[in-house]
């Protein structure tokens, strides 16, 4: 039977499909190549389509048939949190339109297993520095209200008998598993570096006077290849867990300040950084930091790679990509 990767062309969704292909489960993916590319997909099927189209849940169903699928890992959906804010209705209408779309398609088919991408965005901006799946869910943008709403739907469905879902709400995720599949896009704090260095700007730091080590935000980061590893554990653990829903946090505890994680990347490059101190950004929290013993208990998984390899890998693939 097969697993539908949808986004699964994208930065995390392909390393998902690379892990199914080398554990020889077979795997289709659905995409409609905004930002993922075909070549990252290693010659799994590939069905170009916007899950938010009026067509979608038809099309869908002639996937799940022709492809014998049993189970969905949904990455599809639009992260960027500036747009969010800007064009909120085009937002809701890509991630929770295009969910609806895809949970009709699996109810219809039949399929009971879905693993789904959420974010540590739900959060908003926690009283709390280490923040477990209890802690309150009140998300500041409508990126993260997406993911929130992704997570009720999901939830009600499952509620209803139908599935046995996991949702996975990632933190900080950057890194490489595999040199061709980095990070092409300049939204996390790893790639922003590397973009502007290689732009003659220098990265600039939001803040030096917080409670932390250093006077820099802290924030957990995990390994793009831990993060996709977390999802097939999951998966593989969906009809032994108690409730048909659970959310999982996907980090690794421990956290890094925006410096260290600048020097990181000044070690990793060979080259001398001097980032530019500004002003705190509205709403940034001191320190947020992923409890995610629930996901070690249940599933058996935790972070094998820290910020060394982390940022290591990153700038690898940073080289990788530039040189083709």
């Amino acid at each position: 039977m097969t697993v539908l990767v949808t986004g699964g062309a994208g930065y995390i969704g392909a390393h998902v499909v690379r892990l199914l292909q080398e554990a020889g489960r077979p795997v289709v993916v659905v995409d409609d190549l905004s930002t993922g590319d075909e070549g990252r997909l290693g010659g799994a099927p590939l069905v170009r389509m916007d899950l938010s189209a009026a067509d979608a849940p038809a099309r869908l169903g002639s996937v799940f048939d022709e492809h014998e699928v049993d189970a969905v890992i949904h990455f599809a959906a639009k992260k960027e949190v500036g747009v969010s804010v800007e064009r909120p209705t085009w937002y809701y209408r890509q991630n929770v339109g295009g969910l609806t779309n895809l949970l009709d398609a699996v109810e219809a088919a039949g399929v009971r297993d879905v693993v789904f991408s959420s974010s540590a965005a739900v959060y908003g901006m926690p009283d709390i520095s280490r923040v477990d799946e209890d802690a309150e869910t009140l998300p500041i943008n409508p990126y993260g209200e997406t993911k929130l709403v992704g997570e009720w739907m999901l939830r009600d469905a499952s509620r209803a008998g139908r599935l046995r879902v996991a949702a996975l709400r990632y933190f900080n995720v950057a890194g490489a598993g595999w040199d061709d599949l980095g990070d092409p896009v300049a939204l996390n704090l790893v790639t922003i570096v590397l973009d502007r260095l290689h732009r003659g700007l220098r990265p600039l730091v939001y803040g030096d006077d917080y409670p932390t080590v250093d006077g820099t935000g802290v924030r957990d980061y995990v390994h793009v290849l831990d993060l996709a590893r977390a999802h097939l554990a999951v998966l593989d653990r969906l009809g032994e867990v108690d409730e048909p829903f659970e959310a999982f946090n996907v980090g690794t505890g421990h956290g890094a300040s925006v410096l260290q994680v600048v020097r990181e990347v000044e070690r990793a490059a060979g080259v001398s950084i001097e980032p530019e101190l500004v002003a705190r950004r509205p709403g940034d929290p001191a320190e947020l930091v992923a409890d995610a013993s629930k996901i070690q208990r249940v599933a058996g998984w935790r972070a094998e790679y820290g910020l060394e390899q982390i940022i290591d890998s990153a700038v690898r693939a940073d080289r990788f990509r530039r040189s083709r």
